[in-house]
């Protein structure tokens, strides 16, 4: 069964830079499109960035572009999620998503 693992989060001042990773199995990772999303809290759970099966494509929301950057190495069934420039309001759990299925998140909290 397809199961999404994602890590790499924690307490970073605001301005600071984090990488996310999501290490994905059960499932033919090159050829799925994958996606983050994020939800803070008292929040629904809102697109972050999207990137096609060759990583060829990505799109983003507005509130995160310019300043993140979605990728992904198909030799290593992983996507990752560079942030630069985090704000107060980037803090939440961020997922990653694919066929259908949700990793359980990790917390990303941006404070002074």
């Amino acid at each position: 069964q397809v199961q999404l693992v994602e890590s790499g989060g924690g307490l970073v001042q605001p301005g600071g830079s984090l990488r996310l990773s999501c290490a994905a199995s059960g499932f033919t990772f090159s050829t799925y499109p994958m996606r983050w999303y994020r939800q803070a809290p008292g929040r629904e759970r809102e697109f972050i960035a999207f990137i096609s099966s060759t990583g060829g494509s990505t799109n983003y929301a507005d509130s995160v572009k310019g300043r993140f950057t979605i990728s992904r190495d198909n030799t290593k069934n992983t996507v990752y999620l560079q942030m630069n420039s985090l704000k107060p309001e980037d803090t939440g759990v961020y997922h990653c998503y694919a066929g259908a299925s949700w990793g359980p998140g990790t917390q990303v909290t941006v404070s002074s």
